[in-house]
């Protein structure tokens, strides 16, 4: 079968590999469906960084590179290994793409996603999205219903969105600040919205502020470059401030206006990842009791993020910006997030290698 896999920095092949295997407690997938991540783009760059270089295993797979990509992925089930009894064969599904230990004290606590040994399917090994088939363990497969295969493949930093959402404890009524209009910031803003929460937000780029208005996930836009951001949050809550913020920028300048921007006692959660240290106003987080949290990936949150697309209160549809065949990986995916950004918010790849109607 063919798959995208990694060989090095700037170096990702369409490899013919075996099919996978399938075994007891599994499900056999064949993918429609797999959207490129930010973190896709990172490790092309500059890595391996969360991949396992040669010569230096995956302590849970035991895989290094090459290995095949893409995590944020939909399917359909062709296959039950022995055991699985609760799906059926021509389901559609998505994967929370985790590998864990099951015994570390995070894992013993049931937040998996801070395992000690923690790796991603598409990036620790594990076969990935970017390939025709691929064979997951029973527990990360949850059934989507009805969600169009295209839009479920999206289900995965939806369900990234979420988790901030529920790690800043926000609730109906609330207002929210979201520094950022990428496709984090947007999805985030989307479960904001679907949760009865005002949301307000910030982001430079003519396309992604036009991406936000278009899909309704922002109350209000706010343009950093024209605007006073702190005076215009101020002044739509009426002095009181945001009562929870958002950074999904890794920029420091963002990071900054969310101390004052936020009410004194709200929140504000990093949800960006940071390539370099950041500052903190360690005055302003004192003197107001801001409580600074941090989010990565999810825990348990796939289920109510697919029952808020199955509910209709989120359109998945609206974030995805281009189709494309696996043979057009690197050219019209990867370049594309790469050198032009601004225009693009989810591009989503077939496992086919011929054009997509």
């Amino acid at each position: 079968m063919k798959a995208a896999r990694f060989h090095g920095r700037k170096d990702i092949r369409i490899d013919d590999i075996p099919e996978p295997e399938l075994r007891a407690g599994a499900v056999a997938i064949d993918v429609a469906w797999c959207g490129i991540c930010g973190t896709d783009l990172h490790e092309y760059l500059e890595g391996p960084l969360f991949i396992p270089p040669a010569g230096h295993p995956h302590p849970l797979t035991h895989e290094q590179e090459p290995v095949t990509m893409g995590h944020e992925f939909s399917g359909t089930i062709s296959a039950l290994g022995d055991g699985v009894t609760d799906l059926s064969v021509g389901e559609n599904v998505v994967v929370e793409p985790y590998f864990v230990c099951g015994e570390c004290a995070p894992c013993i606590a049931g937040n998996y996603n801070l395992c000690t040994k923690m790796g991603f399917i598409g990036l620790a090994g594990g076969g990935g999205g970017l390939g025709e088939k691929i064979v997951v363990d029973r527990r990360w497969v949850h059934p989507i219903g009805d969600i169009p295969l295209d839009q479920a493949a999206l289900i995965e930093p939806l369900s990234v969105g979420h988790h901030a959402f529920v790690r800043s404890g926000a609730k109906p009524g609330d207002v929210a600040f979201v520094g950022g209009a990428g496709p984090i910031g947007l999805l985030l803003a989307a479960v904001l919205k679907a949760e009865g929460i005002t949301v307000i937000m910030s982001e430079p780029s003519a396309a992604r502020k036009a991406k936000a208005i278009s899909t309704g996930v922002a109350h209000h836009v706010i343009d950093p470059t024209t605007d006073d951001v702190v005076a215009r949050v101020l002044a739509l809550t009426d002095g009181v401030g945001a009562d929870v913020a958002f950074e999904c920028t890794s920029v420091n300048a963002v990071l900054d206006q969310l101390y004052d921007l936020v009410k004194p006692a709200g929140v504000i959660v990093n949800v960006s990842i940071w390539s370099k240290p950041a500052t903190i106003d360690m005055q302003k987080l004192v003197l107001k009791e801001i409580d600074l949290r941090g989010t990565i990936a999810y825990v348990n949150d796939h289920p109510a993020t697919i029952a808020l697309v199955q509910a209709g209160k989120v359109d998945l549809l609206p974030f995805i910006t281009g189709r494309i065949t696996l043979d057009r990986l690197i050219d019209e995916g990867f370049d594309t997030l790469i050198d032009h950004k601004e225009t693009a918010v989810k591009i989503i790849v077939s496992p086919e290698v011929s054009d997509v109607a």
